[in-house]
């Protein structure tokens, strides 16, 4: 008989977020408070994440988005820059099949710059194998920055005003929103950050508006699907208005 304890059941909640935004952060100080480098707390961060999935899943969320590496993480050293594109690529290479198994879509939103052909590679290997998936989108957010979208956005309408297949007086907000990286992304419901912090770091600004923010004092690597059922739970407490009285 396997010792592996059963996974623990959903609570039953009156609304399901269909769109959660997580900033999986505190995997740093994770790593220091056990004296291990801080590419350790990154390593634990990918058992983290699998187990956040599969609680997504079991509680009927349709979207998760995670921010895996923003445009501002090139700022790191750069030894922790190459462990990090290398753990992501990685990370794709190893659970695709597991992704594709729970019949979750992968799709890749951020730009590719800087960023290294493997990982692209691995990036839109995950999204053609996927494709057709539809229990769950899982967005990885690789080399993703709020303001950079918008801005490249901004870049896009502008040259199609210019060359008169936009016309300025036309363009609303679903307009913008066919020019941001994914513009099939749903609006986030519920952002969720880890670690204590209580900020956004140019997450999916644009998305987020009306988001509820649930900010939990637990490092990253600590994290599992009940950790999300409790940000569920505390969601749940909330008067979503979306500006009406």
């Amino acid at each position: 008989m396997s010792s592996t304890p059963k996974p623990a059941k959903p609570p039953k909640v009156k609304s399901v977020p269909n769109h959660i935004a997580v900033v999986m952060d505190g995997n740093g100080r994770w790593a220091k408070a056990r004296g291990l480098p801080r590419t350790a707390g990154h390593e634990a961060g990918e058992k983290a994440l699998l187990d956040v999935v599969h609680g997504a899943i079991a509680i009927g969320v349709k979207e998760l988005s995670a921010y895996a590496f923003s445009t501002e993480n090139w700022r790191r050293t750069p030894e922790e820059v190459k462990f990090l594109l290398g753990f992501n690529r990685d990370v794709l290479r190893r659970r695709r099949d597991e992704m594709n198994d729970l019949g979750v879509k992968v799709r890749w939103v951020g730009k590719p710059g800087r960023l290294w052909k493997s990982v692209i590679d691995e990036l839109e290997e995950a999204q053609e194998l996927t494709k057709r998936n539809s229990v769950m989108t899982l967005n990885m957010c690789v080399n993703y920055g709020g303001r950079a979208e918008i801005t490249d956005a901004m870049k896009a309408m502008a040259h199609d005003v210019r060359s008169k297949k936009l016309e300025p007086s036309a363009i609303t907000e679903k307009t913008i929103e066919k020019y941001l990286y994914s513009p099939k992304m749903s609006d986030v419901d519920m952002f969720l950050r880890t670690s204590g912090e209580q900020r956004t770091s140019n997450f999916l600004p644009w998305q987020s508006v009306y988001a509820e923010m649930v900010f939990m004092d637990v490092l990253w690597p600590d994290v599992d699907r009940t950790t999300l059922w409790r940000a569920i739970e505390i969601y749940n407490e909330r008067e979503r208005r979306f500006g009406k009285a």
